[in-house]
């Protein structure tokens, strides 16, 4: 399991003409689910994600929670961050899990995401056309992946 956050002042996903998810403050996660992805994963990288220290102290330094700024989540399925670029120029998303595989992992990720926060997720719609709109803070943009905990 991929992700990517990035630290927002404000973010939204689009789908058609409608807005299914917004967020002020907090955290956008774009989230890449692999075929040997497992519920250890979703549960190390949720805990992660709820306890990153990214935003600013009074000093300026980043170390604060998601809950020590009151800061929202809005989660996006994005099945390319598994992409290959080793041969040729067309990406090839083998790594990447089928649907079948995917759309149980994904909802499980949100579930035990919001447990871990005590909070509702903001989320996308798995497999569907986005648009997804962010005001990048900082920039912060960390990228973290299970298969190597880092």
């Amino acid at each position: 399991m991929r992700a990517v956050i990035q630290r927002a002042s404000e973010a939204s996903v689009t789908i058609g003409d409608q807005v299914r998810g917004r967020i002020g403050l907090g955290l956008v996660v774009l989230l890449g689910i692999e075929d040997d992805d497992t519920a250890r994963d979703i549960e190390w990288l949720c805990g992660k994600i709820a306890r990153l220290r990214v935003f600013n102290d009074d000093n300026g330094l980043m170390n604060r929670s998601l809950a020590e700024v009151g800061g929202g989540v809005l989660v996006i399925s994005q099945f390319t961050l598994h992409a290959s670029t080793k041969k040729g120029n067309r990406p090839s998303f083998t790594r990447a899990a089928r649907p079948e595989i995917a759309v149980p992992l994904y909802g499980q990720f949100i579930a035990t995401l919001e447990s871990e926060l005590g909070q509702a997720v903001q989320a996308g719609e798995f497999g569907a056309d986005m648009k997804v709109a962010l005001i990048n803070d900082g920039p912060v943009t960390l990228t973290i992946d299970t298969k190597n905990r880092e």
